[in-house]
């Protein structure tokens, strides 16, 4: 067990040292990505729940739910609920969409290196152009991959806090008398 956890870590290791600096700033922000989507699931299930019966408890504990205060109370409760769950949906959609384009980056990084190879070897020797192309395609597989993966869980996310708010705002109803 302890080898193959080395083994794995020298490989990742490898990876990210053929995929040049670029890569290990797409590695930073797909963590930081990852965290956002995992803490915002983890709020969905604990805490926005509690939120949710708890607004839903105020409601109906009010005596007037038909005039126009209480539209305007019923209004801020569905938009606090709205604003607190919604909180770092756009900070996990701006990494998804910086994802490929850091990618492009270590693309473009890594094919100066192969060009700055070509120009002092006379343009022949493969051999060394290969690190020039590793650092070219790595990145951006990272950076596609990253985006792809984030689309999902960003879509996921988004599906879910929009039905959660449909179905508070059906919970919450206007009576009229």
């Amino acid at each position: 067990m302890y080898f193959t956890f080395l083994d794995i870590l020298d490989a990742v290791g490898t990876f990210m040292q053929r995929g040049g600096p670029v890569l290990w700033v797409i590695a930073w922000l797909l963590l930081i990505k990852w965290s956002l989507v995992f803490e915002r699931i983890w709020y969905l299930n604990t805490t926005h729940k509690k939120n949710i019966k708890n607004t839903l408890s105020d409601w109906n504990s009010r005596t007037d739910t038909q005039s126009w205060s209480a539209h305007q109370i019923r209004t801020m409760m569905i938009s606090k609920i709205s604003l607190d769950v919604r909180n770092t949906l756009p900070i996990i959609e701006v990494l998804v969409t910086i994802c490929p384009l850091l990618g492009l980056i270590g693309t473009v990084t890594g094919m100066i290196e192969v060009f700055f190879v070509m120009a002092v070897s006379g343009g022949g020797d493969a051999k060394s152009m290969a690190g020039g192309v590793s650092k070219a395609t790595i990145p951006t597989m990272a950076g596609m991959v990253g985006a792809i993966s984030g689309i999902f869980a960003f879509n996921y996310l988004k599906s879910k806090v929009d039905r959660d708010l449909e179905l508070l705002e059906d919970k919450l109803p206007l009576t009229t008398d």
